[in-house]
């Protein structure tokens, strides 16, 4: 994929929702919800201030993040889905 995000755009990859329950239960593919979690592909170089200065993104390509719910846009390149959203729909960097 090559594709580079604009501004304080960012470009994140879904991660796998659960398939199960922690009780053993099998959840259909129609009834499972989009995860909230991903992982960043790429980031834009900042948005810019009044003064025209550049704030650099506090998220980097590799960060593993919460996201929020109806925040981003979906699209596919290369048969593959991804998220395309701004900074601030970024809730958090989840670290392991």
């Amino acid at each position: 994929m090559n594709i580079k995000p604009l501004n304080n755009r960012i470009i994140v990859s879904r991660l796998e929702s659960e398939e199960k329950t922690p009780g053993g239960i099998i959840i259909p593919d129609t009834a499972r919800e989009k995860p909230q979690e991903g992982k960043v592909l790429a980031v834009g170089p900042g948005r810019r201030d009044k003064d025209g200065n550049r704030i650099a993104l506090e998220v980097k390509e590799g960060d593993k993040v919460l996201f929020t719910k109806w925040g981003g846009t979906e699209i596919k390149i290369d048969d593959r889905e991804i998220m395309m959203m701004k900074e601030d729909d970024i809730l958090a960097v989840l670290e392991s």
